[in-house]
């Protein structure tokens, strides 16, 4: 049966579907409200200062019994010096001369995963912990497992799904071309990850021994289906959760992700600096060849 296999056991669903974590549209409330469903809800905690990590963890232990999943990033975090966000800022602000708003001040970057938010893990030890960008260290790993946690991690390319089991990971993301949001690749360059899902997902599974996660361009149960019958144990699903009333999605979001059945998408790295998946817009256009 579709819905009991190796991935269903493992992580504790009825259903082998896992909500994306997508970090700044995820909430606790969203992650519960999919568990609670009898998929895996997660939560994108990226972006989370260690306190309001342990906040949102009681939120979501509160408002569900099921199986949830809390997410990080894994990545070199660069020193923070505002003066290296100046040419930038300049660059940007005649957009915010045209809609009337102030430059921001600059903020620091993302951080990776690091002791202060494993610490919070390990006091109250979620079932699932998965990453982007790779895993983190080997005794981090080793310490989140002990616990009793679950590891999952992307992959792009079938190497990154090897690096990725030999690292500790219980289940493997394959993450598709066509997928929306940051790419996972963390083996460059990132060029060598541009693979369709329905051709990744057959590469990944003949190359480890843990259960797949099929995920990019799936939204319905054709694409669970596709997915299944390439060998995925079970899909991931993102962007067809933000325009849920538990995300956090801004109204403009929303309205842009309901009137774009047939807009194009396309990967930019002007956001953040990695390569990134989205709905393709004018900043994404007048940024092309200056995302350095």
């Amino acid at each position: 049966m579709w819905n009991s296999n190796r991935l269903v056991n493992l992580l504790g669903l009825r259903v082998p579907i896992i909500q994306a974590p997508m970090a700044g549209a995820t909430t606790a409330a969203l992650a519960a409200a999919v568990s609670n469903a009898g998929a895996m809800g997660s939560h994108g905690c990226a972006m989370h200062s260690a306190p309001a990590l342990a906040d949102d963890l009681e939120a979501i232990r509160a408002a569900t019994n099921g199986s949830y999943n809390v997410n990080f990033f894994v990545h070199p975090e660069p020193a923070f010096n505002p003066e290296d966000a100046q040419p930038l800022r300049k660059m940007l602000e005649p957009f915010y001369r045209e809609f009337g708003a102030d430059v921001p001040e600059v903020a620091p970057p993302i951080p990776t995963f690091d002791e202060a938010r494993l610490e919070v893990l390990l006091a109250a030890p979620p079932p699932v912990v998965s990453f982007h960008f790779g895993l983190p260290a080997p005794d981090m790993v080793a310490r989140l497992k002990a616990a009793g946690a679950r590891i999952l991690s992307s992959a792009t390319t079938p190497a990154e799904a090897r690096l990725l089991e030999r690292g500790g990971a219980d289940a493997i993301i394959a993450q598709g071309y066509e997928a929306g949001g940051h790419r996972g690749t963390f083996v460059p360059p990132y060029e060598v990850g541009n693979i369709g899902t329905m051709a990744l997902v057959p590469l990944v599974v003949d190359a480890v021994n843990v259960p797949v996660i099929a995920a990019g361009g799936i939204a319905d149960g054709r694409g669970v289906a596709a997915a299944m019958m390439l060998g995925a144990s079970g899909v991931q699903i993102g962007t067809a959760f933000l325009s849920c009333p538990e995300a956090a999605t801004a109204s403009v979001h929303r309205d842009a992700l309901l009137n774009s059945s047939e807009a194009p998408t396309a990967l930019t790295s002007g956001f953040s600096g990695r390569p990134a998946r989205g709905i393709e817009n004018r900043f994404m256009r007048e940024m092309a060849g200056r995302e350095d």
